[in-house]
């Protein structure tokens, strides 16, 4: 559980591929998600694409909840030795991967997103084996390199994925605890 003063608390569950795959489907498929690549996906698709990740011992994925339980963001943590960075770096033993989605919506809450991509850091350094996080954004995300930077992450390289021109980046426990208590 962790609590932003703007949005409240946040709770975390694991994500149901089969009973949220139309929530999802909402989310991932709006133009917003863009970088989430799943722009022309089918309902099947992304049902598809969950229930992989359910059954894989390496990636995960969690529904963040907000103070009235409901979903309001997604969350995938990943071992970046077996998923997404297979040979792209050199993993280091406490090495986490992560993504995140916030979805679109009518009446944004300003610092909202900042307190998603808090709450999942902190929520993955709640795990004491996880020792650095590890990301590979868009380069064209500007947005999210600026959350991220704001939270701790610092830039190492740009990556070349097969879907994507990506910046990798870490951010450390200390380095986090330095950024969320700076704020």
């Amino acid at each position: 559980m962790t609590t932003a003063p703007q949005v409240g608390t946040f709770t975390f569950r694991p994500l149901d591929p089969l009973k949220d795959a139309a929530l999802l489907h909402s989310w991932v498929t709006h133009p917003k998600a863009a970088f989430w690549m799943m722009q022309d996906a089918r309902l099947e698709d992304v049902e598809r694409a969950y229930v992989d990740i359910a059954s894989d011992e390496h990636h995960h994925a969690l529904l963040g909840l907000g103070e009235d339980g409901e979903p309001a963001f997604l969350m995938e943590r990943y071992d970046p030795a077996h998923r997404e960075l297979v040979g792209l770096y050199e993993p280091e033993p406490g090495d986490v991967g992560m993504h995140f989605l916030t979805p679109a919506t009518d009446t944004p809450v300003h610092g909202f997103t900042r307190a998603v991509i808090t709450a999942v850091v902190a929520h993955l350094f709640e795990d004491p084996a996880a020792r650095r996080i590890v990301v590979e954004p868009d380069v064209r995300n500007k947005a999210v390199h600026a959350l991220n930077e704001a939270v701790g992450f610092v830039p190492a390289r740009e990556i070349e994925k097969p879907e994507k021109t990506a910046l990798l980046s870490f951010c450390t426990r200390e380095r986090f605890e330095r950024a969320v208590a700076a704020v």
